[in-house]
């Protein structure tokens, strides 16, 4: 997602996704049409005697509309911040809290394993909800009678966040009920067991949610949909690579350094494709006086008119700034950052700063479909976690 910050709170930088921009005054529109609706609810929820006509007279409806959107938006970041803050009491960074089209996202730097961390860091979330929903409504007795608008947008915020609790708390994996299902199944079994597990149910819920989605020609829900069945995949998958790649450093798996193809700097455009043309890859690690310098890949050299490509040099089009990673790192480490920069490679630097080899997607899914023939099972995997 595309962000930019916009403050913090606890030491968490809190974003805004380009998305946001987009879903905030729709949502301030759809409100603000609908206030007729919303007067009629709230009268039979909560009692509150408003009244129609003064809240739908002249931009009455869309300066409510706005407030209560930015209100409900103000209660995401809250529930986000109630799953972060209960996360870093457990030890586990948060790198970010982004708004976007749907909702918000708190951004772990790790996942808890631990079953009971990860119940109350899920529930977390939920339950600041539920606290917004009962102060506004608590509120309510507060406010004046004859401040309508007031009283509106706190019956509405008093719905909302008890709706937002509620709707999270659906076993939609990865949503905030599908982590609390995958927590109460690690209690029995494998953390990568059950996160499969509660990944179908989120993937069965997905499709029944799209599937009323499109009854209802809802966008929304259809978006929400594709989310939780994108989410839930993805998270699955992450987790049986985690599982598989268990006591798997990167020094195992990757290229090493005496097996290297380098090219120098100063080798020319034109050598190097045709080098890549005759040994098949499309990047390698430059290399001057033994030290690494940077990395040259294909599309580097496409940069290049063919006509040119004899003047110029490796030096001029490869990459210096350089994504490294160590070879003690954990394999499932080297996979993520690959996947978080958008590359396919990255150079291996031992304890000395040295290189000692590169590490590349397709040396990971070797690795990972080797150990997946050998037979090392989910449970062997689990014997080397700590008991509960």
């Amino acid at each position: 997602m595309r962000s930019f910050r916009i403050g913090s709170a606890f030491g968490i930088p809190i974003k805004l996704d380009l998305t946001f921009l987009l879903i905030l005054p729709v949502f301030a529109w759809i409100i603000g049409t609908q206030i007729g609706q919303w007067v009629d609810i709230l009268n039979m929820l909560w009692g509150v005697q408003l009244t129609v006509e003064p809240l739908t007279g002249g931009s009455m409806p869309w300066i409510l509309g706005t407030i209560a959107a930015v209100g409900l938006f103000a209660g995401v970041v809250l529930h986000e911040l109630g799953h972060s803050l209960v996360a870093m009491r457990f030890g586990f960074p948060i790198d970010s809290i982004t708004l976007w089209i749907f909702g918000g996202i708190a951004s772990l730097t790790e996942q808890p394993e631990d079953w009971l961390e990860e119940l109350l860091i899920a529930i977390a979330g939920p339950a600041v909800s539920i606290a917004l929903g009962v102060l506004s409504y608590a509120a309510l007795f507060l406010v004046p009678v004859d401040l309508q608008a007031v009283r509106f947008v706190v019956g509405y915020l008093a719905l909302m966040n008890l709706v937002l609790a509620a709707f999270n708390l659906l076993p939609g994996f990865p949503m905030d009920g599908g982590r609390v299902l995958r927590a109460l199944l690690a209690r029995t079994r494998p953390f990568a067991q059950a996160t499969q597990t509660a990944a179908e149910v989120g993937k069965l819920f997905a499709i029944l949610l799209g599937l009323l989605g499109l009854l209802q020609i809802n966008i929304v829900l259809i978006g929400i949909a594709f989310f939780i069945y994108i989410g839930a995949t993805s998270e699955a998958q992450q987790t049986v690579f985690a599982a598989a790649f268990s006591d798997v450093r990167v020094r195992d798996v990757m290229t090493p350094a005496s097996e290297l193809k380098t090219v120098s700097p100063d080798d020319s455009v034109a050598d190097l494709l045709d080098r890549m043309l005759r040994e098949r890859h499309t990047g390698y690690p430059v290399v001057e006086n033994g030290n690494l310098v940077g990395i040259v890949t294909l599309d580097d050299a496409r940069e290049v008119d063919q006509v040119e490509r004899d003047a110029y040099r490796v030096d001029d089009v490869m990459s210096g700034e350089v994504q490294t990673i160590s070879a003690e790192s954990d394999a499932i480490d080297a996979l993520r950052a690959l996947q978080q920069h958008g590359i396919g490679r990255m150079p291996v630097i031992d304890a000395n700063g040295d290189l000692a080899g590169i590490i590349s997607r397709t040396d990971l899914m070797t690795a990972f479909n080797i150990i997946q023939s050998s037979g090392r099972s989910e449970e062997d995997v689990s014997q080397h976690e700590q008991p509960l």
